[in-house]
């Protein structure tokens, strides 16, 4: 049994991978900018359940959430950041306060989650960092430009936080879903931009409107996704990456075939800029 400590629990992934901790028998700390959403969806919960306000932009209620935690159960096994936010606009038409906004909850609020879990799991010599990155973390599209920065760089610190752990006896993965049926397209949880520049119709625009139509029709099934993220933190040795969705695994071979293809065009030039 092992005590889970995840953000955005109040719905999408995050309530998904509560429910099926709780059933696997593991302890759960559940938070959520508003603690009492999650309380609702389990009322039947028994003491294995500790729900705390969290709100991954404010530093004093993460610190809480986590004292709480380790005062409650006595340590944290598995960290999972999954709280986050979106932005679907073409990257000119991404205003300052905008792109600001999506990198303090999907940037700045995972590395300081991390921060206030880390020492407990350093302490421990033990424990699992579980970050949720997404499909265009790896292979973005139009209109996905400053959302998937966010991710690109929850990739790069995640990749180097696995290097950094992996002595400690603390175990990281990143996980890529594809689209999952969860309200990520809801306008609650995806910011479409305030500005629409035309000459960008044919491209974010076109995923603006895509988008709208694909909003809970995903191909995804977020409980199975739950199920899977619950399953590899029973796993010996756990994947640095995990990509979850066919759709993720098509995008990813995709761009890795044009990523080979173009490095072996450009190979001369490469080798051309070493000394003699």
């Amino acid at each position: 049994m092992s005590v889970w400590f995840i953000t955005g629990s109040s719905r999408g992934f995050g309530l998904e991978i509560t429910r099926v901790a709780l059933l696997a028998g593991h302890q759960v700390v559940a938070t959520a900018r508003k603690a009492e959403t999650v309380r609702e969806q389990f009322p039947d919960a028994s003491d294995a359940l500790l729900t705390m306000p969290l709100d991954v932009t404010d530093h004093q209620s993460i610190e809480a959430a986590v004292d709480a935690a380790v005062e409650r159960f006595g340590r944290i096994d598995v960290l999972v950041n999954n709280a986050g936010t979106g932005l679907l606009a073409a990257v000119e038409e991404s205003d300052d306060a905008a792109v600001r906004a999506v990198y303090e909850t999907n940037v700045f609020g995972p590395l300081a989650v991390q921060r206030a879990v880390l020492p407990v799991l350093r302490r421990q010599r033990s424990g699992h960092v579980i970050n949720i990155s997404s499909i265009v973390g790896f292979a973005t599209a139009p209109g996905w430009g400053i959302y998937a920065s966010t991710k690109f760089a929850v990739e790069g610190f995640t990749e180097t936080l696995h290097a950094e752990l992996a002595p400690l006896g603390v175990h990281v993965t990143l996980v890529e879903p594809g689209f999952f049926r969860t309200d990520f397209l809801d306008p609650t949880s995806l910011n479409s931009g305030s500005e629409v520049i035309d000459d960008y119709a044919a491209t974010a625009g076109t995923m603006r409107q895509a988008a709208a139509g694909l909003n809970h029709a995903q191909p995804g099934d977020p409980a199975k996704a739950a199920r899977a993220i619950v399953d590899i933190s029973a796993a010996p040795e756990p994947p640095l990456r995990l990509q979850l969705g066919a759709d993720a695994l098509q995008a990813f071979e995709a761009k890795l075939d044009t990523f080979r293809k173009e490095m072996d065009a450009w190979r001369h030039v490469a080798l051309s800029t070493d000394h003699d």
